[in-house]
């Protein structure tokens, strides 16, 4: 049971690191988009790009869930390392998804001020990605 606990670990801990981002980054571009309307400037669309990156960490919980359902049930007998596998693992990619959406609020922020630099924010924001992809991968590949 410990094993599968760690499979079910996985996908919760990144879903919640997913929504935290979101909200961080969401809070930005609401607050962005308020600064715009006051000013009378067009609200940019865009800014839901920075908004809804971090959901993708919880695609990537999914994913490394069902490769660890499957292993956790071919190995029982290893039931602390699909435990610990899923703690590790979903945190990982939770803090990449917080992080990201800190990287998404100050990219709302800037965006919305300048209108220029969406290509460099993008970067920076797909940089905060790189983790959980790396974590679900490394994680798949040491099951």
């Amino acid at each position: 049971m410990l094993g599968l606990i760690g499979v079910g670990v996985v996908m919760g801990i990144a879903a919640i690191g997913s929504a935290v981002g979101i909200g961080i980054a969401g809070q930005a571009a609401i607050g962005a988009w308020k600064r715009c309307y006051k000013a009378n400037k067009p609200a940019p669309m865009l800014l839901m790009t920075f908004a809804g990156a971090p959901l993708t960490q919880t695609f990537y919980g999914f994913i490394l869930m069902q490769q660890m359902k499957a292993a956790a049930f071919a190995n029982a007998g290893n039931a602390g390392l699909y435990f610990g596998f899923g703690i590790g693992s979903g945190l990982a990619i939770a803090f990449s998804a917080i992080a990201q959406g800190q990287a998404g609020a100050a990219a709302c922020d800037a965006q919305a001020e300048t209108g220029k630099g969406f290509a460099q924010y993008i970067a920076v924001v797909g940089l905060c990605e790189t983790v959980a992809l790396f974590a679900m991968v490394l994680s798949m590949t040491s099951l």
